[in-house]
């Protein structure tokens, strides 16, 4: 079984259109989800061989990198902006937001780092260490939170930011990934 990535890239949005990022890496998690899962059949069928390694360095990588960032742009961009941008009772309402996707991704750290060492075993040869429940678990959890942040945060986002919020959150993300500035428009 091939456990190479399938498919096309998911999205690609620039930093001018944030929310579509944040949308677009929602996208890549469930490309990585996937992987993961193909990861596991390879292990039953081939052992903890070349590919699987490969698949494992790439998922680490990933989650190392991507998704720490955005956890990070949903923290302390997004969700601060949408805080900025409500008034009165709203803002008990983005609160409680805040607070349960800040516990989520807590949890989901947590989940990660049991999971990173599953597959750091398996690129040391423990074809045994990555166990379906565990990626299950993982699996289900993020969807979960991408369902949320999918249904309720970015629609939010898109109807309360402006344009020099958004423009604000985009630059951030830009810096947070130590990408270059944009030429300036002519």
């Amino acid at each position: 079984m091939q456990i190479s990535p399938q498919g096309s890239t998911a999205g690609t949005a620039g930093w001018e259109v944030p929310l579509e990022m944040l949308a677009a890496c929602h996208a890549r998690m469930q490309q990585q989800f996937e992987l993961l899962q193909r990861l596991l059949q390879h292990l039953q069928e081939h052992g903890a061989d070349s590919q699987a390694s490969e698949a494992c360095e790439r998922i680490q990588r990933y989650f190392e990198t991507a998704a720490r960032d955005h956890h990070q742009d949903e923290e302390q961009d997004l969700l601060p902006a949408l805080l900025e941008a409500m008034a009165g009772s709203d803002a008990v309402c983005i609160r409680d937001i805040i607070a349960r996707l800040g516990a989520e991704h807590r949890v989901l750290e947590q989940r990660w780092l049991a999971l990173r060492e599953s597959l750091q075993a398996v690129q040391a040869g423990d074809a045994s260490a990555l166990q379906p429940q565990q990626v299950q678990a993982f699996v289900a959890a993020y969807r979960q939170h991408i369902d949320y942040e999918q249904a309720e945060v970015l629609p939010m986002a898109e109807r309360l930011l402006d344009d020099e919020q958004l423009q604000r959150i985009g630059r951030a993300m830009r810096l947070r990934r130590g990408a270059a500035e944009p030429p300036p428009a002519r």
